[in-house]
C-alpha cells in the first residue's frame, strides 16, 4: 500500500493511485469543489465520482449546479422518514460494493458526519488508503479513522484565493469566525501560542534514528500517524518543507545526497540549543 509523504499537499508516493470519492451532499458544501477536486489530484485519480443526497430539497440546490460541470455522479435518495439519514445508509451500501470489486486503491469520504467512522475502519482494514475531507466541527472519531483527513476550511480559501499584484499582504478569504488560521496566506509563519511545538518534537524523535535525525518523509509520515488531522497549511505554510525551514529555532536542518541520486534529501532533526548567529565587524 502507498504511504503517505511529506510533499505538497501531503500527496503520496504513488501519482496513479485509482480513488473513489464519496460525497455526503448533506454534510459538504458546494464551495469546496474545486479546492477539493485538486487536493483529491496529488494523491491519485478520481475513478469513481459520486455524491448522496435529496435533491430535491431545497438545502441541495447548491450542488445541483455543479455536479455537470465536474462530472460527479448524483445519487438520489429521499427522506423516507423525519430523523432517519437514508443518504448515510446509501453511501455505506454503495461504498462497500465499490470496496469488494477490488478495483481501488483507496477512497476519500467527504464528510463532516461522524457516522462514517465505521466505514474508514473497514475500508482500512481490508489495506486500502483512507482520506477524509470534513470542515473543522468533524468529530475526532472520524479523523483519526482516515489515513489523512483534510478540513474543507483549507479548500474553500484556496478555491477564493485570487492572483496578488502587489506586495501588501494577503487577507484571507472565506474563514469563519473562532476558526484555526487555516486561511492564512502560504508562507505566514503561525502565532507561537497557536504552533504545536510539543507534538512536533514527539513526532520527531520517534521518526528519528538512532542519532536523532529523520528524513522530511519520514517526519512526515510519523505527523499523519500520530495526528491525521495535521497539515502544515494550518499554520500558513503551502509544505512541510516550508514550515521547518522557518521554525529553525526548532528543527535543526542538513541536505544529503542519496546514492545514485543527483538530487539532496532534507534530514532534521530537534535543536537542543537557539541557533547561533554570526556578528559582522
Amino acid at each position: 500500500m502507498a504511504k503517505l509523504q511529506a510533499n505538497p499537499g501531503n500527496a503520496v508516493d504513488d501519482q496513479h493511485l485509482k480513488l473513489a470519492v464519496l460525497i455526503d451532499a448533506d454534510n459538504a458544501n458546494a464551495g469546496v469543489i474545486d479546492g477539493l477536486l485538486a487536493e483529491i489530484a496529488a494523491y491519485g485519480e478520481a475513478t469513481v465520482k459520486r455524491i448522496y443526497g435529496d435533491f430535491t430539497a431545497p438545502t441541495s440546490a447548491q450542488w445541483k449546479k455543479v455536479l455537470n460541470r465536474y462530472a460527479i455522479r448524483p445519487v438520489q435518495q429521499f427522506a423516507y422518514t423525519t430523523g432517519k439519514n437514508a443518504t448515510d445508509s446509501m453511501l455505506i451500501i454503495d461504498a462497500m460494493d465499490l470496496l469488494y470489486t477490488r478495483r481501488f486503491d483507496g477512497f476519500c469520504l467527504v464528510s463532516s458526519d461522524s457516522d462514517f467512522t465505521g466505514l474508514a475502519l473497514r475500508i482500512r482494514e481490508e489495506g486500502l488508503l483512507v482520506f477524509g475531507f470534513g470542515e473543522q466541527k468533524t468529530p475526532e472519531a472520524f479523523r483519526n479513522a482516515c489515513h489523512k483527513f483534510i478540513t474543507t476550511e483549507i479548500l474553500k480559501s484556496v478555491a477564493r484565493r485570487k492572483p496578488r499584484t502587489d506586495e501588501s499582504p494577503a487577507k484571507p478569504n472565506g474563514a469563519d469566525a473562532g476558526t484555526k488560521p487555516a486561511t492564512a496566506p502560504a508562507g505566514a509563519p503561525a502565532k507561537d501560542d497557536d504552533f504545536p511545538t510539543a507534538f512536533m518534537r514527539a513526532a520527531l524523535d520517534q521518526a528519528g534514528d538512532d542519532t536523532g535525525w529523520a528524513s522530511l518523509s519520514t517526519f512526515g509520515n510519523y505527523l499523519n500517524k500520530l495526528q491525521p488531522d495535521f497539515d502544515s497549511r494550518l499554520y500558513g505554510f503551502k509544505k512541510l518543507s516550508d514550515l521547518v525551514k522557518a521554525k529553525q529555532e526548532i528543527f535543526e536542518l542538513r541536505y544529503r545526497k542519496a546514492s545514485g541520486m543527483g538530487r539532496k534529501t532534507m534530514y532534521l532533526r530537534g535543536r537542543k540549543s537557539p541557533p547561533q548567529t554570526t556578528e559582522r565587524t
